[in-house]
């Protein structure tokens, strides 16, 4: 039956509880491999060490190169009261963005390890809290707060996988070539590879990088009726020069994930190489110049299902679902990956 692209009941499915992967694959390159080939509708279920026999030759890879803040903190109230707060996007005047667990007012101040304070500016009707951090009195920018999250931190692990952050995390939940600090969720595609896998893809192809800081936001779901109602997240992205060029050229690309994805493809309508990207991709908002995509299994409702669905129709999409959920493919962040072709 015809599915409707813009009815949010359309992008539901039903995923069994087990197959929510908490943890990755050992080693992360020997997880499963889904492969649709768009030109021949033709499923592959293989093993990610192997992908690179499916990657089309002459093919510029490009890569999100964001690194993971440990942006998760614990600390008090003045009245002793527990909260945590999970950092989502710097502002300006160095403020934040956060979410903040537990109730909270404006102009009220919480406590931390290590003498961090956070004095509370704003309730946002979205859920989401500004504020500013100090320590010793000393207004904190981004990258001195950072050094504190290092310390007292944790890593962000998406709301699903329902357990502590552990130290193999800080490695697990971060890609060989994370570089530029800033995300607050992992650009999960490029988990699976191996630094012998990966070393070997620079050998056959071009490899190109982008950074786009990922947000709390990938995470929420869309609760409008039509998809088109919903507010999409804006994240903070920059271009190189060369990134740039191979997008304006006429060369096949692979966007490793969907975050790689969402920055090109704004990239290619507003043609700006650093600023804030908010590009919802759906099947009525089509790719116009990512050829190939490597992905995860993603949340039921989500812009991400949504984006996969630019690339084959929803129809397509939740068929090929079904088959990775018969196979007990593993989904989510430390799930199994999907190349798209």
């Amino acid at each position: 039956m015809k599915k409707d692209p813009l009815s949010i009941k359309s992008y539901d499915y039903f995923l069994p509880r087990h197959l929510i992967a908490s943890k990755p694959a050992e080693p992360k390159d020997n997880c499963s491999l889904l492969i649709y080939d768009r030109k021949k509708d033709k499923i592959i279920h293989e093993k990610f060490y192997n992908i690179l026999n499916y990657i089309p030759k002459d093919t510029a890879v490009i890569l999100n190169d964001t690194k993971v803040i440990k942006a998760r903190i614990f600390g008090k109230k003045e009245s002793g009261g527990k909260i945590e707060i999970l950092l989502n996007s710097p502002l300006e005047n160095n403020s934040f963005l956060v979410y903040i667990r537990g109730k909270i007012r404006v102009g009220q101040k919480l406590f931390f390890d290590h003498d961090l304070i956070a004095k509370v500016l704003a309730l946002n009707e979205d859920g989401t809290r500004i504020i500013e951090f100090y320590k010793n009195n000393k207004l904190l920018d981004f990258v001195n707060l950072n050094k504190i999250l290092e310390k007292i931190g944790h890593v962000p692990l998406p709301p699903y996988i329902k357990r502590e952050d552990t130290k193999e995390d800080e490695t697990n939940y971060q890609t060989l070539f994370a570089k530029n600090i800033g995300a607050v969720a992992a650009p999960t595609a490029s988990l699976h590879f191996s630094d012998e896998l990966f070393e070997k893809m620079k050998k056959l192809y071009e490899i190109y990088y982008l950074t786009l800081h990922v947000g709390a936001g990938t995470f929420k779901p869309v609760e409008c009726k039509n998809i088109l109602d919903h507010k999409m997240h804006s994240e903070f992205y920059e271009i190189p020069n060369d990134t740039a060029k191979i997008i304006k050229s006429d060369k096949k690309i692979l966007a490793i994930g969907t975050t790689v994805t969402r920055t090109i493809e704004y990239f290619v309508r507003e043609n700006i190489a650093l600023s804030h990207a908010d590009i919802f991709l759906h099947p009525e908002n089509k790719p116009k110049r990512v050829n190939y995509l490597l992905t995860n299994f993603h949340l039921p409702k989500s812009t991400l299902l949504m984006l996969v669905s630019s690339f084959m129709g929803i129809e397509k999409a939740l068929q090929i679902y079904d088959e990775a959920i018969k196979k007990e493919y593993k989904f989510f962040s430390y799930g199994d990956a999907m190349l798209i072709l």
